[in-house]
């Protein structure tokens, strides 16, 4: 699933080549991924205008040249895709890769005055789209708790937001009414960084790894934001580059393997316990760590 890092580097980079484009045209090929109605949302757009990107966690919202908003969530395949002559630039979840646009995949499809196209693609529908006014948007985003990188997410906020809790701290931060944008990849990481289990209770904790935690929350997310994501790796954008955190990964996507952290390094007795990267299954999702160094 696209998270933080993967939807903020959609916001800086992709949304650069669509704002201040007239909208010409859109084709809405699943209008049920259209959440505000298909007629509706085709004449809200058709003339309109984006004039500003933003984004709060994983959700994206562009401001209209008429005041209302166009919300855009990704869910777990989405894509968005600009496409201008032969440059395409690409960001969201990596798979399906690309061969052709359109495809099977491309839902909803945005073409400007210039012809460039903006489309929605997204292999097992769960994303939407949909276009809201002022105060439902204020509505949505109430919903929301702080980001990682946000001013007002101290460690005191932190240690509020942990207070009390009876669940695991991966449940914790992958809600995100307490915090804002992380989700499979980064709490798994997150986890691993502070040296705690991902299953383990929040009263649990010392304050030593709630210290930890928090700071975790800040660095990988930074570390990823500046690595451009790690969910979309296969496409660069115009400058060359490409989602890279990928190569970063401590615990994620590396079940089997030698943990990285406590893996003897050279003259080490025999005797040194080497950790794995164990997988399993915590609240429906799939949940890595190291058997020795995570406890």
């Amino acid at each position: 699933m696209p998270e933080l890092p993967e939807v903020e580097t959609i916001r800086k980079d992709l949304f650069r080549k669509i704002l201040n484009k007239k909208i010409k045209d859109v084709a809405i090929k699943k209008p049920r991924l259209v959440k505000s109605g298909a007629i509706k949302f085709k004449k809200e757009l058709i003339g309109n205008v984006f004039k500003k990107i933003n984004r709060r966690g994983k959700l994206l919202y562009i401001k209209l040249q008429t005041g209302k908003f166009l919300l855009i969530h990704l869910k777990m395949t989405g894509q968005l895709i600009y496409q201008k002559g032969r440059q395409v630039i690409a960001g969201g979840h990596g798979q399906p890769k690309i061969d052709e646009l359109p495809n099977k995949f491309s839902h909803i499809i945005f073409t400007f005055n210039d012809n460039s196209q903006l489309f929605f693609n997204d292999m097992r529908q769960f994303g939407y789209m949909k276009i809201i006014d002022k105060d439902e948007l204020e509505k949505v985003l109430a919903d929301y708790g702080a980001e990682p990188l946000d001013k007002e997410f101290t460690l005191v906020r932190f240690r509020e937001i942990l207070h009390g809790k009876k669940i695991s701290i991966k449940q914790l931060l992958l809600n995100q009414k307490f915090i804002a944008g992380i989700g499979n990849i980064y709490a798994d990481e997150i986890c691993f960084y502070a040296k705690v289990k991902p299953s383990r209770a929040i009263f649990s904790l010392s304050e030593s790894e709630i210290k930890k935690l928090y700071q975790g929350c800040k660095k990988i997310i930074k570390q990823a934001i500046a690595k451009r994501g790690t969910t979309f790796n296969n496409y660069r954008d115009a400058n060359g580059n490409k989602g890279s955190f990928i190569k970063f990964l401590k615990v994620y996507g590396r079940a089997g393997e030698v943990c990285k952290r406590c893996q003897p390094k050279a003259g080490a007795p025999r005797a040194h316990k080497t950790g794995v990267i164990k997988k399993i299954k915590q609240g429906g999702r799939g949940t890595h760590y190291c058997n020795k160094c995570q406890e």
